[in-house]
């Protein structure tokens, strides 16, 4: 495979990829040993996270769209994206002056199209959108924690259960969730029981009597963000994939090359 091209601009800069590349996994002690080049499978990954399109479609000096694409499926079933995602968000965190890991957090949901090859489709009756639920948990400064994706059709309440089920266990300073009213009601107390030594709890942000429109809430309009900063990239502005966790693994990749720009911008300046 030929070195990394730089040609597009969705390669990493030699920062970025500096700061990632300790964070990958190793080759593996047993099989044939590596002979890919990880920066240009990562370069080829995050053009069709930001191009969109079949992986087929790759240009050929990314090298064999197979060998890409395989990278993304193992590291997808592995939980690798999530793991890199968490990596790079408490170094976010701490950037900012917060903690690695948050005491707060905002659940949330988002119905997206998908294209007639992908599974998992159903119908979000109160946004008629017919696709997939995107499940999202996230700090208070609208970084990823957790991410499932379902149908469509699946309640909101359900999906909350399964994605606070991922990811609170690890989140050991988790202690308040904040959500909106479609998750009020018998979640509040699931919460509530879920991991009863921590007093975890739900509060629910209602809209004020008598609102019409759009209107800033508080900590709601934080998680609002979160799926619109995912959006600018193709791949998950619209669900394409045939595998949830390859849903998911977008993703994360889109927050991931969100963080990246974020932690290098003062190095990219020099």
């Amino acid at each position: 495979m030929p070195e990394a091209s730089c040609n597009y601009p969705t390669d990493l800069s030699d920062a970025q990829w500096n700061l990632l590349q300790p964070l990958l996994p190793g080759r593996r002690p047993t099989g044939r040993p590596r002979t890919c080049d990880l920066r240009q499978i990562l370069n080829a990954i995050f053009y069709v996270l930001q191009a969109g399109g079949a992986w087929r479609l790759l240009p050929r000096d990314f090298g064999p769209w197979s060998t890409t694409y395989g990278y993304f499926r193992r590291w997808s079933q592995a939980g690798v994206w999530a793991g890199l995602n968490t990596t790079l968000r408490e170094s976010v965190r701490l950037q900012a002056g917060r903690l690695a890991q948050p005491s707060a957090a905002i659940l949330d949901s988002q119905s997206v199209k998908t294209s007639d090859q992908a599974c998992a489709s159903g119908i979000d009756v109160h946004k008629q959108i017919e696709g997939v639920k995107r499940h999202v948990l996230v700090d208070t400064l609208g970084l990823l924690l957790g991410v499932v994706v379902t149908a469509a059709s699946v309640q909101d309440r359900d999906g909350a259960k399964t994605v606070l089920a991922g990811g609170v266990p690890a989140l050991v300073r988790l202690t308040h969730l904040w959500a909106d009213a479609g998750y009020a009601g018998a979640l509040v107390d699931w919460v509530r029981n879920f991991q009863p030594e921590r007093a975890l709890t739900l509060e629910i942000v209602r809209r004020t009597q008598g609102q019409k429109g759009f209107a800033v809430l508080p900590r709601r309009w934080v998680v609002e963000r979160t799926p619109g900063l995912a959006g600018e990239a193709a791949a998950p502005a619209r669900h394409y994939e045939q595998r949830p966790d390859h849903s998911e693994g977008f993703t994360y990749l889109a927050m991931i090359s969100l963080m990246l720009r974020r932690l290098t911008k003062s190095q990219e300046r020099v």
